[in-house]
Formats: structure tokens, sequence, C-alpha cells
């Protein structure tokens, strides 16, 4: 996600840089989805590291993607903390839920990682062959503005309605009455 980052940095330069992001996200997914596999095949598991190491990384790889492209003007510094802040607090609910009611979900309404990663990826040609602006209240936007202001509305959502849900489900299986 590094290299994400800084091909994100080098975009406004030379969109070319944009395939390498798309090659780093590609490289990114399979390195992601690859790690757990290779420790249960080999019988090598640690769970609590694992879980504790990828979360780690998770959490620094997109704190670094948003800088990249902000850096390389893909968008606003705004939407991009508004976004990273909302990602920040989905997170920390999963983790805490996790802890708290030994319940892990990543993906809400069929979006997960995954599928972030393919929208970023669709995001980023749609750049490189149309660099769409597009006009809303009054101002030109780029197409990562609307897109990660969306996406930050819809993650925040997302953490609202699971904070309230464990909260109730927490407060409801330790009563005092």
């Amino acid at each position: 996600m590094v290299a994400a980052s800084l091909a994100y940095w080098n975009s406004a330069a030379s969109p070319i840089a944009l395939w390498i992001v798309n090659l780093c996200l590609v490289l990114n997914w399979f390195g992601d989805s690859l790690d757990g596999t290779v420790a249960r095949v080999r019988n090598r598991q640690r769970p609590r590291y694992g879980y504790y190491v990828d979360h780690v990384v998770d959490v620094m790889a997109i704190s670094v993607l948003m800088g990249g492209m902000t850096l390389g003007g893909q968008i606003r510094p705004g939407i991009a903390a508004i976004f990273l802040i909302s990602y920040l607090l989905l997170s920390s609910e999963v983790f805490l839920a996790t802890h708290a009611l030994n319940t892990f979900k990543i993906s809400y309404f069929k979006f997960g990682p995954t599928e972030l990663r393919i929208l970023l990826i669709i995001g980023n040609v749609f750049v490189y062959y149309m660099n769409p602006q597009i006009g809303w209240f009054g101002q030109t936007w780029q197409l990562f503005d609307v897109g990660f202001g969306i996406g930050a509305a819809g993650v925040l959502l997302v953490f609202a309605i699971t904070a309230i849900r464990h909260t109730v489900q927490l407060y409801n299986e330790e009563r005092l009455d």
C-alpha cells in the first residue's frame, strides 16, 4: 500500500501511475488473502498475533493510501480526512465488538475490503481515461471526492447502526435488574 500511495502521489504528474496503483491493489489483496491461508496450510496459526498484525497493517495502509491520494491531487484533503475518520471509527467498532461480543464482521451490505479494492481499481480506470469532473452544489468535484464522500457517509451510517445494535445487545446481556 505504500507503493500504491507513492503511485497516487505521482499520478498528478504521470497519470500512468494509476495503473501502478491498480497493480499494487491487486498485490495487496493477494497478500492480505494469502497470509492466513498459508498459516492454516502449514499449521502455523497464531490467531491473536495474526489478527493484531493484520489489522494494524490495514489501518496503516488506509492512512497511507489516503495521504497519497491527497498529495497526488486525486481527492480533497477534507474529504480524505472525513473518509479516514469514518473508516477508523468503523474499524474501532469492529475491533471492540470482536472483543466484547466475540463477533468479527468486516463486510456490510455485501461490501468488504475486496469489493472496495475493486471499486477503487474501477475508479482509477475512469480517472485515467476520462478524468471526470462532477458539478455538484455549484462546485466542480473530482470522481474520488464524490465517491469517497458518499463512501464516508455510508461507513458512518454502518458505524452508527452497528454501534447502537451492539450497545443494546451488551446492555441486554448484562442487565443489572
